[in-house]
């Protein structure tokens, strides 16, 4: 197995204590990776990049080209690699998928970009709706957001898994957005059903972290006693 570095600016538990600006631009994010999740400056929509370009997941399900000039204050890219594979070969739903890319992963220890491409039968995701100052605490801000579902679409999962060790720095277990082949609808995965397609699995050894230089991350509090509980809530009514 040979190294290969993810790229992250600002911690998961950032955005749980509301810290949703940063002067990370989508620009420069793509100078770290063509393949990757996040959001934008005030929770305006879920990201998604695929083949270097970015793309902006509304909270109506549809999607637009970022502008180099908009900014994030979470992501995570890579250059994505793939150095596992398997094939969908009959209809499976997301905890059936799970399981068997549990089988295709060397270890739980590491963390793994996911590639996930072919037809779905149905897909259901929501997405963060543009937020307003005083922020609110994300456990609040993503309460009530829409499901939007789609069926009988092709088109591509964006995700990555990561070790139960990284809470608080990333979100534990596996964070997932969808696009359509079009590049018009999408949001973070709820739940779905894909009948056929393939998996790819891209192996991250080493992880480049990028704190905010702002006032806000600043002042946040980053080690809450119930930092795993508002991820879990937050993650489990949007994903």
């Amino acid at each position: 197995m040979n190294r290969h570095e993810f790229f992250q600016t600002s911690l998961i538990s950032s955005l749980m204590d509301g810290v949703y600006e940063d002067e990370m631009s989508i620009g420069e994010l793509l100078s770290h990776g063509s393949f990757g999740i996040g959001t934008f400056n005030a929770l305006d929509g879920e990201m998604i990049i695929l083949d270097g370009r970015c793309f902006q997941l509304r909270s109506d399900g549809t999607t637009r080209p970022a502008a180099m000039s908009q900014f994030t204050p979470y992501a995570t890219v890579t250059n994505f690699v793939p150095s596992h594979r398997l094939e969908i070969t009959r209809p499976l739903h997301r905890p059936d998928l799970s399981k068997l890319i549990d089988g295709l992963l060397p270890s739980a220890n590491y963390m793994y970009a996911l590639r996930i491409r072919g037809h779905v039968e149905w897909v259901t995701t929501r997405t963060v709706v543009e937020q307003a100052k005083p922020f609110r605490p994300m456990v609040q801000a993503t309460d009530g957001e829409e499901v939007v579902r789609l069926e009988e679409v092709d088109g591509t999962f964006v995700g990555f898994r990561t070790p139960v060790y990284q809470q608080g720095i990333s979100v534990p277990g596996c964070h997932v957005h969808f696009i359509d082949e079009g590049r018009t609808h999408g949001g973070h995965v709820v739940d779905f059903e894909i009948s056929s397609g393939s998996v790819e699995v891209c192996v991250g050894t080493d992880l480049q972290l990028r704190l905010p230089l702002t006032t806000e991350f600043e002042r946040a509090d980053l080690a809450p006693e119930d930092l795993a509980d508002q991820v879990a809530r937050t993650e489990h009514a949007r994903s």
